[in-house]
């Protein structure tokens, strides 16, 4: 979103395996002890914690990937809430139990796959004869296009969803989007396993 609207900003890198979530610092930033988090230093170091609260924030402030009109904000900000409380959660689990978690439990591997795949086919359907999921290019873009991109490490076939697929492309060939998922560095999802199963035992 930064790379998009074009502000600057610094990046202040958390290691999620050292705890850094949960330090009195980062919690006075984010009191639920999660990334990402930013602090808007030009409006009195205000901070705002909740990707998707992120995004409306710095929509409004840029006055940017947001419409301005009431409909067209609801549109947008109803396909923000849709990644927030179904492609997010749901994958994430799916994440935990096909990749992470220390033992295979087979049923809620297949029922947090199968509900990725169910949201997928809904984003499917929004985006057929459409470029962008409410037409124009938004946050609420941004907000699936992120999870999405990371199907197969959670194990979420993509095969028949033609529309997603070729969304998934517009998306990755944005310049501001390569920019910013290398931010704060290129991530390499096989190295990530080690580190998500010291953070699930603590």
């Amino acid at each position: 979103m930064l790379e998009e609207i074009g502000m600057p900003y610094t990046v202040h890198p958390i290691s999620l395996s050292q705890g850094e979530q949960k330090s009195p610092k980062f919690l006075a930033v984010n009191p639920n002890g999660r990334i990402p988090a930013i602090v808007d230093r030009a409006n009195g170091d205000f901070a705002v914690f909740e990707s998707g609260a992120i995004l409306l924030y710095l929509a409004k402030k840029s006055g940017k990937l947001l419409p301005k009109d009431d409909k067209g904000e609801s549109h947008v900000t109803q396909w923000l809430m849709f990644q927030m409380g179904g492609v997010g959660p749901m994958m994430g689990q799916a994440n935990v139990f096909y990749r992470y978690f220390p033992e295979k439990i087979q049923p809620a591997i297949d029922r947090y796959q199968n509900e990725g795949r169910r949201l997928f086919e809904v984003l499917n359907g929004q985006l057929k004869g459409r470029e962008y999921l409410c037409d124009e290019y938004s946050i609420a873009d941004i907000a699936n296009w992120c999870w999405v991109r990371i199907h197969a490490w959670s194990g979420i076939d993509v095969t028949g969803l033609d529309d997603l697929q070729a969304w998934l492309a517009r998306l990755e060939a944005r310049p501001a989007c390569q920019r910013g998922i290398v931010v704060p560095e290129p991530l390499v999802l096989e190295g990530v396993v080690d580190m998500a199963k010291k953070i699930l035992t603590k």
